[in-house]
């Protein structure tokens, strides 16, 4: 297991980048500063032990997804701040060094769950 988190919460606007135009949503510790945990979904903190890379499964409250695109930028800021812009449209290149791109199965506001699990192995 590359990492392994619990969500404790999303900010108000969180879900807002879930429409069609967008497509994604932004993680963070718990502890963002408060202008960032309005826009993100706020989990607990872990070590990254290893670097997300292409070709690994990120789970996001039990639905399953591959990771098709890693930024440079967010393998960074999610071992320093469990913070990077997750993408749901199998892109395998990032629009921003931030991102990471997924493919799998439609993605909803309803998928979340406070204690729901995000892991990459």
């Amino acid at each position: 297991m590359k990492f392994q988190v619990k969500i404790t919460g999303w900010g108000d606007d969180a879900l807002e980048f879930l429409n069609p135009a967008c497509n994604f949503i932004i993680m963070f510790n718990e502890d963002a500063p408060p202008e960032l945990a309005d826009i993100s979904v706020l989990h607990t903190k872990c070590e990254l032990k290893e670097d997300p890379a292409p070709g690994d499964t990120m789970t996001i409250c039990g639905k399953k997804y591959k990771v098709t695109a890693v930024g440079w930028e967010a393998i960074n800021t999610l071992r320093d701040l469990g913070h990077c812009t997750v993408a749901f449209n199998g892109k395998t290149e990032v629009d921003r060094p931030g991102m990471m791109e997924l493919e799998g199965p439609e993605f909803t506001a309803d998928d979340l769950k406070v204690g729901g699990e995000i892991t990459i192995e």
